[in-house]
């Protein structure tokens, strides 16, 4: 049944939108407060080195130095496993990577930290602190850390397999493998008249925010502790602090600053901890800040991985069979997106017959964190090269085979969920009318280049998880609405919305802020693309919350049953006397009056939703003689089941398919033999400019998901699954090479080209 909504659609004004465009927005390394020191962090200088010997004595006799922190003033953790924002987590493996305790697995890792009068005199004194090392071997290759003989970087870890024991026990760098089956494949392979077989390398990427990590904290007399910083999850945070420090979670607040981006990166602690025990040593606030090349090499990018795809399809081009091996990077501790991966890679089809086997494989690089879908941009650039490689030989339209073989209500993923109603179909039907994709493709000016068209699909599942909300009516009408979920993407304004449309009131009446952990109900992290559908959810049952209390209100008014009264549009009415009415305001104002307090509130912790899909399709431009590849029009196309604010939509969808375009042709981190990053800096690590990119033309499908009050679906994740698959068959249509590396830079596609020659 359709809606009809006053609020959800348009386009207001976001109510933080002023103070960040006029540099008046608090972010963390704004913070400020008497007596604020500042601190460093000393850095490993090797990828993989046992720690022998720390002396920080010249450090602390150098004048204005009041602290320094090493991992033997941290609590030892043991071996705990901790569910903290990102899964299940080994606590040991959380301190060392704040900081190392007895070896250092990735260069870049901390070691130790300054708190001193000034950065400058930090900087010194870290520069002073002697630490002994014993160097051993190190491997940044996720094949070759598999391969028998490889460094070990942890002596205890052991296989945590699915399918087999590791009988022996023998330490190794595979800290997981997943299986995962559904049907019979091999017997789907032998009916498959076409069946093509393909393995790809990609390599470890950031996600490039603009604003680098930061924290400060104040440990007070009185033993609590305050934190201040940008971060994609507040109560993730207190959570992560309180079990790395021994403390109590009522000993800690956070408040979280305004956060310059994020994409998944910013949900790990690095810098808090540490920060807490500088100022627990000195007594005062202590904010310590990360440079650039620190957030390069110390914080958790995104995997590469190597992954195979066999996908088998009959003479009709009905997809039969599929099997995946993939390996990912989880960095110097287990933890990659495998599962994700896992799940992901084949979920855009209906194919009756599947085999996965995943590996979490440590490597001597930093531990990875999430990236907007983080898993599946790997996965899809394997799946889609496939899907199209087999669409060219049946001669097949690819958006006419991705329509036959599309997941619809009911198909089953290889991981055991049979999807609700979901937007696949919808979103390559879209596609597929696109005057973008029914245009003929537009000739070059230089016949030398050549020019081709890529299509490809991408899934991203998006999560539920815990918001919390409450909403205070002020006297003149206006709602105060105070919520926990850091706002990334202007969420303040798509989750007031939901709030102002349930209670029929104009969003401009609504005043929307973000809470520390002692103010707001708890509510998970800013990530999995929840906020506007959980957060919302919360702001929506929070305001059912409000009309009952004004029915109640307007029922003492006029001395009559609470059952009499039914709430419409921001007015109670009388379904016995249409006489009677009163608005949101009148109701507002004579609760004041009389002392009243009308405060909804609501928590949620709703289902997983079945999921989002995409669609690009996209133009490139290649140059035969140097391999450059130019995007000469990109369009997305995706599925988010009710646009709240249609603008923030349009961004999220452009912003991920930009993150694509760059993983795909040069992102891209470059280690050399001794396990050093040699690119750690945005003038060497190559990042899309508006100069490399046309504009993108983001096509919104409506699929309301049936779970959610207004039919929400998550949307900031799948922009980023499909460009490198769409790239990739686009690059193929031009010039005839197939890519099975990440990134498609340069040097690799003129090596393809030369090696096709």
């Amino acid at each position: 049944m359709s809606q009809t909504f006053s609020v959800i659609g348009t386009r207001p004004v976001r109510h933080d939108g002023v103070d960040k465009v006029t540099g008046r927005a608090l972010y963390g390394a704004d913070f400020q407060a008497a007596g604020l020191l500042h601190g460093r962090v000393l850095r490993s200088p090797h990828a993989h080195a046992k720690i022998k010997k720390v002396d920080v004595s010249k450090a602390l006799a150098l004048p204005g130095v009041e602290a320094v922190v090493t991992s033997a003033d941290f609590p030892d953790p043991g071996n705990k496993m901790a569910n903290l924002g990102e899964g299940a987590i080994n606590l040991a493996h959380l301190s060392s990577n704040c900081l190392a305790r007895g070896k250092v697995r990735y260069r870049g890792q901390a070691v130790a930290a300054v708190a001193a009068i000034n950065g400058h005199v930090a900087e010194e004194a870290c520069k002073l602190i002697q630490i002994e090392y014993e160097v051993l071997p190190c491997v940044t290759d996720v094949v070759k850390a598999m391969e028998p003989g490889a460094p070990i970087l942890h002596d205890d870890l052991v296989t945590e397999s699915m399918s087999e024991s590791n009988g022996e026990k023998k330490p190794t760098n595979v800290a997981k493998h997943l299986q995962y089956k559904l049907g019979d494949p091999d017997k789907g392979f032998k009916e498959a008249a076409i069946v093509i077989e393909k393995s790809f390398n990609t390599a470890t990427v950031h996600q490039g925010y603009i604003e680098p990590h930061n924290a400060t904290a104040l440990w007070n007399a009185d033993g609590t502790v305050t934190i201040w910083c940008s971060t994609q999850g507040a109560f993730t945070v207190r959570a992560q602090v309180a079990e790395l420090l021994a403390l109590p979670i009522a000993k800690i607040k956070v408040v979280p600053m305004e956060i310059g981006g994020g994409f998944g990166g910013k949900i790990r602690v690095y810098l808090e901890p540490v920060a807490a025990i500088l100022s627990k040593k000195c007594g005062k606030p202590v904010k310590v800040l990360m440079d650039r090349a620190a957030c390069f090499e110390a914080t958790g990018p995104t995997p590469g991985s190597f992954i195979k795809v066999k996908v088998g399809a009959d003479k009709n081009g009905k997809l039969v069979a599929a099997e995946a091996y993939l390996a990912y990077e989880a960095g110097a501790f287990p933890g990659s997106p495998i599962w994700a991966g896992c799940v992901c890679i084949f979920s855009c089809y209906d194919i009756p017959n599947l085999l996965i086997n995943g590996y979490d494989v440590c490597v001597n690089k930093p531990a990875t964190s999430a990236y907007r879908a983080p898993g599946a941009t790997n996965a899809a650039m394997a799946m889609e090269t496939v899907v199209d490689e087999i669409c060219q030989k049946l001669k097949i339209d690819p958006l006419d085979f991705r329509i036959k073989n599309a997941a619809k209500e009911g198909s089953r993923r290889a991981d055991g969920p049979a999807f609700p109603k979901i937007g696949m179909i919808e979103t390559v039907q879209a596609a597929k009318k696109h005057p973008h994709y029914t245009a003929p493709l537009a000739k070059g000016t230089k016949t030398a280049f050549k020019r081709g068209r890529g299509v490809a699909a991408g899934f991203w599942f998006n999560i539920g998880l815990k918001s919390c909300v409450t909403a205070s009516v002020n006297g003149d009408g206006s709602v105060s609405l105070v919520e926990g979920s850091t706002d990334i993407g202007g969420t303040r304004t798509s989750v007031a919305m939901q709030l102002a449309e349930a209670l029929g009131i104009p969003v401009t009446d609504v005043k929307p802020s973000v809470a520390d952990t002692d103010a707001v109900g708890y509510t998970d992290v800013t990530g999995g693309s929840r906020v506007t559908y959980a957060t919302g959810w919360a702001a929506f049952e929070a305001a059912k919350d409000i009309q009952r209390q004004m029915i109640e209100k307007a029922a003492a008014i006029w001395k009559v049953s609470a059952d009499d009264l039914v709430y419409e549009r921001g007015v109670v009415t009388s379904k016995s006397d249409a006489s009677k009415k009163l608005t949101f305001k009148e109701i507002a104002a004579e609760a004041q009056k009389h002392g009243s307090v009308i405060v909804g509130r609501a928590s949620v912790d709703p289902p997983w939703p079945g999921g989002a899909f995409a669609v690009h399709i996209v133009d490139v431009e290649v140059d035969p003689e140097t391999g450059k590849v130019a995007i000469l029009r990109y369009t997305s196309v995706q599925d988010c089941g009710r646009a709240i604010h249609p603008s923030y939509v349009e961004g999220q969808i452009q912003g991920g398919t930009v993150q694509g375009i760059g993983w795909a042709l040069n992102e891209e981190y470059v280690y050399n033999d001794k396990g050093a990053m040699t690119n750690a800096s945005f003038l060497d690590y190559r990042m899309p400019t508006a100069l490399d990119l046309p504009m993108i033309d983001a096509v919104i499908v409506e699929v309301p998901d049936p779970l959610h009050p207004y039919g929400v679906r998550g949307v900031g994740e799948v922009p980023i699954v499909p460009p490198c698959g769409a790239i990739a068959n686009a690059i193929h249509a031009a010039v005839g090479v197939r890519m099975d590396v990440l990134p498609m830079s340069p040097p690799k596609v003129c090596k393809a080209i030369s090696a096709k020659k």
